[in-house]
């Protein structure tokens, strides 16, 4: 009997620290032994030439939601869990989205009735909090936190999802208490709500007018006033999809001051600008998400802000609607920039992209790239060091790596259920031939290897980026320290 399931053998092992050339051997799902002359397996696979890298984890994305306007994306639990993997990705962590009204309870146990049977890779779960009522915040959010279900994502912005500063205070308070980890959109709504008025009123409808209506300056204010909000209840904050350098910059700031802010940002940022939602007729409509796309000059800044450490992780943020009245056009064929549906697919070309202009292009490192697309994510989730690296006893979860493959990009050989891509033409070089999902080949030669359903749902421990550093405020009385008292309900 062979002594492994399978040894990965003759590539270089890159993780977000370390690089060597050794073999992998796998048994049971997980990684067994690193290293020379390893012994037999009842498969080999030949990585000679290529790089072994562990598979990417997706922090943000959204399958299968329903948009605070009632729109369904594109993209169920199979077509993009499969997209996912295509691209090298093994772990997905979308939203189980709260609605006004909606117990948090119910919507979590909803979205395990479309997971379960669908998902082909493993595969956890956000909470977006948008009605934080008393029986939400004192009895099901706790709950779910022990089920393993340790972030949640709120919003400054959308009628239907944003909540004010008194309720940001509340849900900080609450994952201070409990030990999850808040993601926060942060944009000035009232900034945006106020141009889009004046915008429309004068006829500037077009989807271009979406990129002047939320202004950089509205996502600066934001994120500082989320930072200050953070500041206040001494808990760590994950600002998401970055797009602008004075946002940026505010992330900087607090992180050299000693808060615990943490970055996230996406391809979105890095390779469209606001000019390519200036397209003929509804096509710019393809390019609307908010924030929206900036110009050159912030995607540099962008660049330099994953070089320099501002932004832990790189995500996709996945929200995929279709060009049609299903999706993008669900208000009508030619419907204001308002009524356009936001998000832009990119789940399968998340870690391509990077891959061939940070690494190929030397603006990141190999590390770094690791580091961004799946080892720091798994740190902030609560997955490391199950997920997110190549380690004895971590899952085998790997990707195999042709650093010298050259795709040009059509929608046509994505798995998505979108019917186009906004990155339609690009060269990208360097590509996964090979991915593998807890042992199992889950892609060989340009084929999907598992089965609908065979995800496997990842309850997540605490997060060590999650954990109050103890300061206090100092408008606050020290001698009694009233702001633990306040703030942890002593």
């Amino acid at each position: 009997m062979a002594t492994f399931d399978t040894i990965i053998r003759g590539g270089t092992v890159v993780t977000a620290t370390d690089r060597m050339d050794c073999d992998v051997a796998v048994r049971d799902g997980r990684i067994a032994a690193l290293g020379h002359d390893l012994g037999d397996a009842a498969r080999e696979i030949d990585a000679g030439g290529m790089l072994v890298l562990p598979g990417g984890v997706e922090g943000h994305c959204h399958i299968e939601q329903k948009s605070s306007t009632g729109i369904v994306n594109a993209d169920d639990f199979y077509s993009a869990t499969v997209s996912a993997v295509f691209g090298g990705t093994t772990t997905v962590i979308p939203f189980a989205a709260q609605h006004r009204g909606d117990s948090l309870r119910h919507t979590v146990e909803a979205y395990h009735a479309l997971a379960r049977p669908k998902a082909v890779i493993d595969y956890g779960y956000h909470l977006i909090i948008s009605d934080p009522t008393d029986q939400v915040m004192g009895q099901e959010l706790p709950a779910l936190v022990k089920d393993g279900v340790t972030s949640f994502k709120v919003y400054m912005t959308y009628d239907q999802l944003k909540l004010d500063d008194y309720q940001m205070l509340d849900v900080l308070a609450a994952a201070r208490r409990h030990g999850a980890l808040v993601m926060v959109h942060a944009e000035n709504h009232d900034m945006i709500r106020w141009l889009s008025d004046r915008l429309v009123d004068k006829g500037y409808t077009q989807p271009k007018y979406h990129a002047v209506s939320h202004a950089r300056i509205g996502e600066a204010e934001a994120t500082h006033r989320a930072i200050q909000l953070s500041a206040l209840i001494d808990v760590p904050i994950l600002i998401v999809h970055v797009s602008a350098e004075e946002a940026m910059d505010e992330i900087r700031r607090a992180q050299g001051a000693g808060l615990s802010i943490y970055g996230e940002t996406c391809p979105q940022y890095l390779f469209l600008t606001a000019a390519d939602l200036d397209r003929e007729g509804m096509e710019g409509a393809k390019f609307c998400c908010s924030p929206p796309p900036r110009d050159a000059a912030a995607q540099e800044a962008i660049w330099r802000g994953l070089a320099n450490g501002t932004f832990a992780v790189f995500s996709s943020d996945h929200a995929p609607y279709r060009f049609d009245e299903t999706g993008k056009l669900s208000a009508g064929p030619a419907p204001p920039f308002t009524r356009i549906a936001n998000g832009v697919p990119g789940i399968e070309l998340r870690l391509p992209l990077l891959f061939s202009e940070g690494v190929g292009k030397n603006r990141i490192d190999i590390h770094q790239f690791v580091a961004l697309t799946a080892t720091n994510v798994a740190r902030l989730y609560g997955l490391h060091p199950q997920k997110g690296t190549i380690a004895v006893g971590a899952d085998a979860d790997i990707a195999i790596w042709d650093p010298e493959k050259e795709v040009t990009v059509t929608h046509d050989m994505l798995h998505d259920a979108v019917g186009y891509t906004p990155y339609e033409g690009r060269r990208i070089k360097g590509w996964p031939v090979v991915v593998f999902s807890r042992g199992r080949i889950a892609v060989e030669d340009g084929d999907l290897k598992v089965e609908r359903g065979s995800g496997a749902f990842l309850t997540r421990a605490l997060s060590d980026a999650a954990r109050p550093l103890g300061r206090r405020q100092p408008e606050m009385d020290p001698e009694r320290n009233f702001g633990a008292e306040i703030i942890d309900g002593g």
